[in-house]
């Protein structure tokens, strides 16, 4: 064999086993590159109230959002070390019945910037817990009528029924009339806000109000302290709901503690451990790194 036939198949040889190394390797970036990008799609990071999850209205990629994608709620935090809550496993295997029901316009409105003096307001997001009292239809069919009267305007953001169905009513971003003469007490001191001057101050304004549907063994009954209590799949679909918001642990509070009337006693029966236990196995904190590449 001559030299130059035996240079050639050595390097055509050399070539091959170049081409198949190089094969393998964009293969296997490619699977890595695949796997990254499932492990981060698991965790989704909600707005500052719930939003409303119609799978039908809402497209992969909004459901898949990121923690780098995740807003910032401090612009102080910018390009630093950022925590925020992100749904877990369980929360995305948890499938609710979800339903919406439109509310008469004068029984909800806008939510204000500003107080009725003028003065900017900037109260951090709140949830205030309640029930129905009545049967779930009863209180849908009340939101939908039409109110002139201020003193009996009435509305929540969402409302969950006995058999987990969370029907949405009032979009987050507008201020429910679900709380009346009201007062938060929290770590920042009183905070309430009066948006109209011929009304009492309220909670309403950063408030997300989301009722329980009463067990039909208190349904219309008054002056009562205790009940039968809410269904495994109510906690179940509550804590799915919230679990979707930014709204801290201490700032899930009740009608019953915020109002200041003292009539109000909702929810009563309310099992606050079972509640939080549920919730923070949907959601749990994330920390992650949100500066600038220069």
């Amino acid at each position: 064999m001559r030299f130059r036939d035996w240079a050639s198949r050595v390097t055509l040889v050399f070539f091959m086993f170049a081409t198949l190394i190089l094969v393998v390797f964009m293969s296997g970036s490619r699977q890595i590159q695949s796997h990254s990008n499932a492990s981060t799609s698991e965790a989704t990071v909600g707005s500052q109230y719930p939003q409303a999850q119609f799978p039908s209205v809402i497209t992969t990629e909004e459901k898949k959002r990121t923690l780098s994608k995740a807003p910032i709620n401090n612009q102080n935090q910018i390009n630093k070390i950022n925590t925020q809550y992100a749904t877990t496993t369980a929360f995305s295997q948890y499938k609710p019945n979800l339903a919406r029901a439109e509310v008469d316009p004068s029984n909800y409105g806008e939510r204000y910037t500003k107080d009725a003096n003028g003065v900017p307001l900037n109260n951090q997001p709140l949830v205030v817990l309640h029930e129905t009292s009545n049967s779930a239809s009863s209180a849908v069919n009340f939101f939908q009528t039409p109110h002139d009267d201020e003193n009996v305007q009435a509305s929540y953001h969402a409302l969950i029924t006995l058999d987990g169905t969370i029907i949405y009513l009032v979009p987050p971003d507008k201020r429910a009339f679900g709380a009346g003469n009201s007062v938060f007490k929290g770590i920042n001191g009183m905070e309430t806000v009066q948006t109209n001057p011929q009304l009492p101050p309220s909670v309403n304004n950063f408030a997300y109000n989301v009722s329980l549907e009463t067990p039909r063994d208190a349904w219309g009954k008054t002056n009562i302290d205790q009940h039968s209590g809410y269904t495994e799949v109510q906690y179940d679909s509550l804590a799915w709901l919230i679990a979707q918001s930014q709204v801290l642990d201490d700032r899930i509070t009740t009608h019953r503690a915020v109002d200041i009337t003292n009539g109000k006693v909702d929810p009563l029966s309310f099992d606050f451990d079972k509640f939080f236990n549920k919730l923070h196995s949907f959601r749990e904190l994330k920390t992650f790194n949100n500066a600038k590449k220069s």
